[in-house]
């Protein structure tokens, strides 16, 4: 069984950055991808950004030059760091990991930018 633990998230001023980050536990292939999805109240829940096994990344134009992904294979770690935060930002933050068929899904944590 795998298991996304969550952390980060909270309130931001717009411009300002937060950073959230994902550890994934279990039993688990390295060649995975590991990514960042986000829902907003209303709205579909959409990718942000993900990153493969390799460290080959896929970006949300809306996030672009914005929000950096990485991760750490030996920790089965994921980060967003995003920054220039805007008001439209604001969602619930979840982590993804997709290991062939398999996919695994964190609880979600809220971002909210406010002034």
């Amino acid at each position: 069984q795998v298991q996304l633990v969550e952390s980060g998230g909270g309130l931001a001023q717009p411009g300002g950055s937060l950073r959230l980050s994902c550890a994934a536990f279990g039993s688990i292939y390295r060649f995975n991808v590991m990514g960042w999805y986000r829902q907003a109240p209303g709205k579909q829940r959409e990718l942000v950004a993900d990153i493969t096994g390799g460290g080959k990344t896929n970006y949300a134009d809306s996030v672009k030059g914005r929000f950096t992904i990485s991760r750490d294979n030996a920790k089965n770690t994921v980060l967003l760091q995003m920054n220039s935060l805007k008001f439209e930002d604001t969602a619930v933050y979840f982590c993804r990991l997709t290991v062939g068929p398999d996919d695994y899904w964190g609880q979600g944590t809220q971002v909210t930018v406010s002034s």
